[in-house]
């Protein structure tokens, strides 16, 4: 006999008392009786000639080795029935119980979780979102390796696989600290801060984007201090370590600048990047996608340009695609 005798109710039972290392907990999380989960234990334990538990006075129970592998192993099948409720939800039109989007890590902190608010209030439901950060690179993995059902990022670097919905475009500004005597000025050329310290942002296809931006001058600044985070780059320019180039400003309410930095458009014509949305579904998305874009596009246009971007008026309405 094999384990599948056991249905998938009575297998989350038994890994319920293997991770809670009680009957009783593992009953009051369930909302079921102790003898419903004693008789799950007492088939599983039949099906394999083995004890799963030991059980001690006062202690709960412990996982024998024969049990440790054989929750190892049934994790497996429960995780794979969730991936399958998860699918036909998707095929059918409905929103999964678990929404999983890759997303290049800067957007978090930028407007992520103000867009989300809104797609949770669209669409009505009792939804799981998970955001996977990550870099350009990862998040072009996740969607070609099926790992998210979509992706957001921005369109530097190599072709990407699947499906895209173009956003709206974002180009590079000047991030300063507000006591620099170039904040004063309304717009800046690039070559006004080739001598500056670089405070770079330094992820994978992003660094190299960022840096190749000075290539129309007739050398690179130098990158005095580097990280991949968005946040840490408003700091140290904050604190005067440099100066940095940066795309989107931040939108949410909860992450505006602070008064020791400035923001200031650059005069130079640098091609900017695109941010899109990514899928691997064609023609054929699902209702939670299709919604799920609609927000986004609303979402930017209801900002509009002057909200997200830092550039001149005259290139504003260009923006949004």
């Amino acid at each position: 006999m094999t384990a599948l005798n056991l249905t998938i109710r009575q297998l989350r039972y038994v890994n319920e008392v293997a991770r809670l290392g009680s009957v009783q907990a593992a009953s009051r999380s369930l909302h079921i009786s102790q003898s419903s989960i004693l008789a799950a234990i007492s088939i599983a334990e039949a099906e394999i000639g083995a004890r799963l538990f030991d059980r001690k006075p006062a202690r709960g129970v412990m996982l024998t080795p024969a049990g440790e592998r054989y929750i190892n192993a049934s994790r497996y099948l429960l995780e794979a029935e969730k991936e399958f409720d998860r699918a036909i939800g998707t095929l059918s039109g409905r929103v999964p119980p678990v929404i999983r989007i890759g997303c290049f890590e800067p957007f978090g902190a930028i407007f992520m979780a103000e867009m989300l608010r809104l797609y949770l209030d669209e669409i009505g439901e009792q939804v799981e979102i998970i955001l996977q950060e990550g870099d350009q690179l990862e998040v072009r993995n996740w969607l070609a390796e099926g790992s998210v059902d979509l992706a957001i990022l921005y369109d530097i670097g190599p072709d990407i696989v699947g499906t895209i919905t173009r956003i709206c475009k974002a180009p590079a500004h000047a991030l300063l600290s507000a006591s620099d005597p170039l904040a004063k000025k309304e717009a800046l050329w690039l070559a006004e801060l080739a001598d500056r310290p670089l405070v770079l942002l330094d992820m994978p296809q992003t660094s190299t984007y960022l840096l190749t931006l000075f290539d129309v001058l007739a050398h690179r600044p130098s990158v005095k201090f580097r990280t991949r985070s968005y946040e840490t780059v408003r700091s140290a320019v904050g604190s005067g370590l440099g100066v940095s180039i940066l795309n989107l400003r931040p939108v949410g309410r909860a992450n505006q600048d602070g008064p020791g930095i400035a923001r200031r458009p650059l005069l130079d014509e640098l091609p900017p990047p695109t941010l899109l949305i990514a899928d691997m579904y064609g023609t054929l998305k699902p209702m939670f996608l299709r919604v799920f874009i609609e927000v986004f596009r609303n979402f930017f246009q209801g900002l509009g340009p002057a909200r997200f971007a830092v550039t001149t008026p005259e290139r504003q309405r260009t923006l949004l695609l």
